[in-house]
């Protein structure tokens, strides 16, 4: 089965056959298991190993966090895919979205406020949550329309944090 996996502007094609995986045409035996109860996953790639929180957002959206970054991807199967393609489905959508806490936690600072424009990747929110230190990044280029946090403020998970203003026309 093959799937698009976009990172940010970045696209890599995934094609997955058991355990015989090929990032954009190379080569790799991998594997990812759920530890029960858990939002971990553990991912083996050609022998080396790393555990990863990984949360759906539904639709094909994920978020994975890795060395205190929150990283949002989107997977689509070829078939979706090409249903997008022939629809004109798909594209990004203009308009607000929201940045939402990945885990319960203490907002610790807030590197942005309303009307700042950001780019993709950019750290707005740190959040601390297990006596660790989590920096938030946008997830694609926009503007912030509205801080939902003040620091100091404890949160739940999923709660929205920043709301972002995209633009229709890529520009900012």
């Amino acid at each position: 089965m093959k799937y698009f996996v976009r990172v940010g502007t970045r696209e890599v094609v995934v094609d997955i056959d058991g355990e015989r995986v090929a990032v954009d045409g190379e080569p790799y035996v991998a594997s990812l298991l759920l530890v029960p109860g858990t939002p971990i996953r553990v991912l083996t790639v050609d022998g080396r190993t790393a555990a990863l929180p990984i949360e759906s957002l539904g639709r094909g959206h994920w978020t994975i966090a890795r060395h205190g970054e929150r990283i949002e991807l989107e997977v689509v199967d070829e078939r979706t895919r090409h249903i997008r393609q022939l629809t004109g489905g798909g594209a990004a959508a203009a308009g607000p979205t929201l940045l939402r806490a990945p885990m319960p936690g203490l907002v610790v600072q807030i590197a942005v406020e309303a009307g700042a424009v950001v780019s993709a990747g950019q750290g707005v929110v740190v959040l601390e949550a297990m006596k660790m230190e989590n920096e938030l990044t946008a997830a694609a280029a926009g503007r912030v329309r509205a801080v939902l946090v003040v620091p100091g403020q404890a949160v739940e998970k999923g709660q929205p944090l920043i709301e972002f203003e995209r633009p229709a026309g890529g520009d900012t």
